[in-house]
């Protein structure tokens, strides 16, 4: 019996050292799929790789980050099809890829940025563009309907999402679709997006931006940033609400807090309040409004600036405070009630993260999410506020990507499944 297990253990090592050297010798160790991106000043100097002893996915390739209030999606879209892949090419896919990139707007709601589209990229050794696409969130079982349609399931069995959408829609992924959701953490990312997204650039030009005099609209000026020293960073993602991350490298950071009050507050208010039915009717009414016949200022209160504590005559000391009063309610615009709401919401947004910024003494502040898409009026607001009430010790930040990173991190993840 102890022959027997003798024997039985000299095959067992035997077996093992014949296929270690089988690996090596077919460099399996060394193999690696490498994101070909130049070098990130935003989180990384390291060319960002996925070691992986597969090939790539086959396509199509898309990065799902399905939100409260929107889903974000990113597809990229092969420009390097050989002769021989496309012979192959299933007519569903070339199908996908068709309605896709032809297209401007899917349905009455889905839209893709056109304006966005990263070209010539190299992912995972291919080359191609980066589309990017939204629709609304109440749309999810339309769009999981559309993809069983084009047989989406004969191409791919998993899809890489991230976002609450990604467990509240799993089931129907499954069912209806045919299709497995890989859920991913939505903070991972976000960061990963954003690493990945600053390190392309944006077809030549920068991805991340400030405003120089925001107050002033007239010499207000959007102008590039290079973070070339990164860290540390607090990273501010309005959705529909808040998350505050503080970054300390490309692998260290934390939430430090949250607010429930974002962009979906902002929009929901707006539709209460305005009737208005999309967030660009809202933004738009919000740019014609006067938020001080709504908002009860410091002057309104001391006749001018409280000077004792610093605080100038225009700062608001209570948001709709105004409104008590019959004769001021019913002398204001639904116009007026959009730009306060806008104030009352990015106030808000920016004093949070103004205290985040102290406590974790941090000084970039970049500001990212849907909230901020065709938002000037927010963005300048932060810019000010940061800059006025830290003296110029803070500066607020933006990207042009605003509220795609998560998808594209998800993207991502998807490229490292075998």
């Amino acid at each position: 019996m102890l022959k027997s297990w003798f024997w039985t253990v000299i095959a067992s090592v035997n077996f093992i050292l014949l296929m270690v050297s089988l690996l090596v010798s077919q460099n399996y160790f060394r193999k690696s799929i490498c994101f070909q991106i130049r070098q990130s000043h935003f989180f990384s100097q390291k060319p960002f790789c996925v070691y992986s002893s597969w090939k790539p996915q086959v396509f199509p390739w898309f990065g799902l980050d399905i939100g409260g209030t929107l889903v974000k999606l990113v597809y990229f879209e092969p420009k390097d099809i050989t002769a021989e892949e496309e012979e192959e090419e299933v007519e569903s896919l070339k199908s996908i890829r068709k309605y896709l990139t032809s297209n401007v707007a899917y349905g009455s709601t889905g839209i893709r940025d056109v304006h966005l589209e990263l070209k010539d990229l190299t992912l995972c050794g291919r080359k191609g563009n980066l589309h990017f696409i939204r629709f609304p969130t109440h749309d999810m079982p339309a769009f999981i309907q559309m993809g069983r349609d084009k047989n989406f399931s004969s191409l791919h069995t998993v899809f890489c999402a991230t976002g609450g959408g990604a467990y509240k829609f799993e089931q129907d992924f499954l069912t209806i679709g045919d299709l497995q959701l890989c859920k991913l953490d939505e903070l991972d990312c976000l960061i990963k997006g954003i690493l990945y997204i600053d390190s392309v650039g944006f077809n030549g030009r920068s991805q991340c931006y400030y405003f120089e005099n925001p107050a002033d609209s007239e010499k207000c000026q959007k102008l590039p940033f290079d973070l070339r020293n990164p860290y540390p960073l607090l990273l501010v993602n309005i959705g529909s609400g808040v998350s505050i991350l503080a970054v300390y490298s490309k692998d260290n950071y934390k939430r430090v807090t949250g607010t429930s009050l974002g962009g979906g507050t902002f929009f929901g208010l707006c539709c209460l309040l305005t009737g208005c039915t999309t967030f660009e009717e809202a933004l738009e009414m919000a740019s014609r409004g006067d938020s001080t016949k709504v908002d009860k200022l410091v002057r309104d209160i001391y006749g001018g600036d409280y000077e004792r504590f610093g605080l100038p005559g225009w700062a608001v000391a209570s948001s709709f405070g105004n409104m008590m009063s019959k004769e001021k309610r019913e002398a204001v615009s639904k116009e007026d009630l959009a730009r306060a709401t806008l104030i009352t919401i990015t106030n808000n947004i920016g004093s949070i993260a103004r205290m985040c910024a102290l406590n974790e003494n941090i000084n970039q502040v970049v500001f990212v999410g849907n909230f901020l898409r065709i938002n000037t009026i927010a963005m300048r607001l932060l810019a000010y506020a940061l800059d006025y009430w830290s003296k110029g010790q803070l500066k607020a930040l933006f990207s042009e990507h605003e509220g795609y990173f998560g998808a594209v991190g998800a993207l991502l993840e998807l490229l490292k499944i075998p």
